[in-house]
């Protein structure tokens, strides 16, 4: 499809146009024929004789990508969502629109593939019909789920509205029903020529370029517009201010407010910053401030993205999709200002639908290649953060985590690029670490036996994770108000709402509940220190704690500073979430995909026994014309192999997808064999420790 968009442009030719694959510019992704990264392209378009420019991006389908897309909704007002005209909505058309609905990003719909169905299906013009109302219905469902009230009835899509294309990217050509009826050609024609092998001819008279890019110009707002809307969604600074309402008029003479959405690193110019200005205009030499790195620099390069390539500027107004270098400390989610404005309340955190649930251990063939191995760790990790690297510190393995097997074979196959041999081990699921119910108030002495610390943990309100979950509670947004919501709509005592010390990235919370504590502001970072430290490595087989309460009950602290320091509260603290969480009725929680199977009828049987087999279960099946459409939930750690077996048991007439969906107790006796399974991996004694090692007697 972009192709198409590129040719129309000038910048690719119209021969090779639906097979160049330009925006797809990696070798990695000419040769698996999908998108790994996001591109940037800026173009012109001109509908009667008015032009405009559009930033485009492209963004990877497959959903071990999906935080990609979800850094590029940031940064765009407007989505054309891609369907497969036969497989019709899949789970990741599901994903992609919950994404941009979240992000205030209105969607329009290009039903691609029609050449699928009368070539290969070879059903009639009224049988396409109802397959088309059927993915346009289901399409609108999503949005009535998760679009906003005073958005979504609005935000549906409808042909006659034109917000509906119809076509075929690989043929390069489309239509919109005001096209159609303009050029006074509909299926029916389509059709005929299909059967006589005159496709080409459909080129010239419904260029898929036209019907994409009106349909976008038409429908999708323009920043003037949607920043009016989307600003108080991902910005909980005051509107009434200068800075927020140069946002909201997306004024080019505001001050200079970027948002990074993507990083990465340039072999030869070193970081590349990309962003979407909301405000102001940015040129080189300008002095500007990160407001998360808390530091002030000097832009040396601005330039637009034209694909592989960028385009030096001199300078780029607000609304626009800007590169900048000499940023070493940027980062996607990055919050960029002028040096006027460096107390700037930053953007919302990026709020990814997915987490790296899967795992590989990575090691140089030849140990000399270690540092250059952490380097290049580094650096894919500043691309892409969705994966993560880590070092097991007993095994002193360095461990990659990413969405899926295909999100780690690239990633290894970047480090190879680098001419770097290496050796990974077979993909391992993570695990979360979570309790069943309240446990003990835990006394802890602190190393020096100067302070004490009494602490208990509980499970987090289900509700209060999915606020979590959906940022309407976070550091950002102060202490006041994340207690007004707390208050509001968790039903939180007034106590508990009002003192909260800290949030943790796995969806935990810590609460002060102490009353009259001498210095205890003193050490306070020093046990919100103490607490991440806890959440990071559980007490079963060291993985990451999700869904907890901690609450610090009371505490006695040594009268002089210097009996108090950060190695006598860190450890105090850990010890005490640890010994409590111990007698909480602790459980393991594991990765949940949810799956979509489309499938012909007579195979339903084999996919629905796959499914089950591996500890999976159906929630739905439904006719599809002539497809079944088989949704379902299975568990990520029986995914592995479930290609080739879905392949073998249907002779390859599957499409499946998996998406990460949530986290799910697991079964007594399974749990403990795979907590047996890690602790003898990383090297730990076999037994699960006693909550008397980390709780110190009176």
């Amino acid at each position: 499809m972009t192709d198409s968009l590129l040719a129309e442009a000038g910048l690719l030719s119209p021969k090779i146009a639906g097979q160049a694959r330009a925006l797809d510019y990696l070798e990695e992704e000419q040769k698996r024929g999908i998108t790994i990264k996001t591109a940037n392209i800026s173009l012109l378009h001109e509908i009667k004789g008015k032009s405009y420019v559009l930033n485009i991006i492209d963004t990877p389908g497959h959903v071990d990508f999906t935080g990609k897309v979800t850094r590029a909704l940031r940064a765009i007002d407007g989505a054309v969502v891609v369907v497969d005209a036969v497989e019709e909505v899949m789970v990741q058309t599901e994903t992609v629109t919950r994404q941009a609905l979240d992000e205030r990003v209105k969607p329009v719909l290009f039903i691609n593939k029609i050449d699928r169905l009368i070539r290969e299906l070879k059903i009639s013009p009224k049988e396409i019909q109802e397959k088309l109302s059927r993915i346009i219905r289901d399409f609108n469902t999503l949005i009535d789920i998760y679009g906003e009230p005073e958005f979504k009835d609005d935000w549906k899509v409808n042909p006659s509205e034109g917000t509906v294309a119809f076509g075929s990217a690989l043929h390069r050509w489309g239509f919109t029903s005001g096209i159609a009826q303009e050029k006074g050609i509909g299926f029916k024609k389509i059709i005929e020529i299909y059967k006589q092998e005159r496709w080409q001819e459909i080129q010239k008279t419904l260029p898929l370029h036209s019907a994409i890019l009106n349909m976008a110009v038409e429908n999708l707002p323009n920043p003037v517009v949607a920043q009016k809307y989307r600003i108080p969604k991902i910005w909980k600074g005051d509107i009434n201010s200068k800075i927020g309402q140069a946002m909201l008029d997306c004024n080019d003479d505001g001050p200079i407010v970027l948002c990074f959405n993507k990083v990465q690193m340039d072999s030869h110019a070193g970081l590349v910053a990309t962003g979407r200005l909301f405000s102001g205009s940015i040129g080189e030499g300008d002095e500007v401030y990160l407001v998360g790195a808390k530091k002030a620099y000097r832009v040396q390069q601005i330039s637009m993205y034209m694909g592989a390539f960028r385009d030096v500027v001199d300078r780029i107004v607000a609304g626009n999709i800007a590169a900048l270098l000499g940023l070493d400390l940027a980062r996607a989610g990055e919050t960029l200002v002028d040096v006027t404005t460096k107390e700037m309340i930053p953007f919302e955190r990026i709020k990814y639908v997915s987490e790296p649930v899967v795992t590989i251990a990575i090691e140089p063939k030849h140990p000399k290649d270690l540092p250059r191995l952490v380097d290049i760790m580094h650096r894919i990790a500043v691309d892409d953060p969705n994966l993560v690297s880590t070092i097991n510190k007993e095994t002193g393995e360095y461990l990659l985590s990413g969405m899926g097997e295909l999100h780690l074979e690239i990633a290894c196959k970047v480090i190879k690029d680098f001419k770097l041999d290496i050796t990974t081990s077979r993909p391992i699921v993570v695990y979360r670490e979570s309790v069943a119910g309240q446990g003990v108030i835990a006394m802890t002495k602190s190393p020096n036996k100067h302070s004490r610390f009494w602490i208990q943990v509980e499970p987090l309100e289900e509700k209060v994770v999915e606020m979590i979950e959906k940022g309407e509670i976070d550091d950002i947004v102060g202490r006041k108000q994340m207690g007004t919501v707390l208050y509001r709509d968790a039903k939180w005592s007034t106590k508990e709402a009002r003192n909260v010390m800290a949030l943790e990235e796995h969806r935990n919370i810590l609460i002060n509940l102490t009353t009259g504590i001498q210095a205890l502001r003193e050490v306070r970072a020093t046990i919100i220190s103490g607490f991440r430290w806890a959440c990071q490595n559980g007490p079963l087989c060291e993985e990451p704690l999700r869904g907890l309460k901690i609450k610090l009950m009371d505490a006695k602290l040594h009268e002089d500073p210097v009996h108090r320091g950060p190695a006598q509260v860190m450890p105090a603290t850990r010890k005490g979430i640890l010994g409590s969480y111990l007698t909480a009725g602790p459980i393991l929680l594991e990765p949940i995909y949810k799956i979509g199977v489309s499938v012909s009828p007579q195979w339903v049987g084999e996919v629905t026994s796959i499914i089950t087999r591996n500890r999976g279960r159906i929630t739905s099946s439904a006719q599809r014309g002539s497809l079944t459409m088989i949704n379902g939930y299975i568990p990520v750690s029986e995914t592995f192999g479930l290609a080739a077996d879905m392949r073998s048991a249907t002779s390859g007439h599957a499409f499946w997808q998996c998406t990460f969906d949530h986290w799910e107790k697991m079964s007594k006796n399974l749990a403990l064999s795979v907590i047996k399974e890690i602790r003898e991996k990383r090297g730990l004694n076999p037994e699960i420790p006693s909550p008397n090692r980390f709780i110190d007697e009176a």
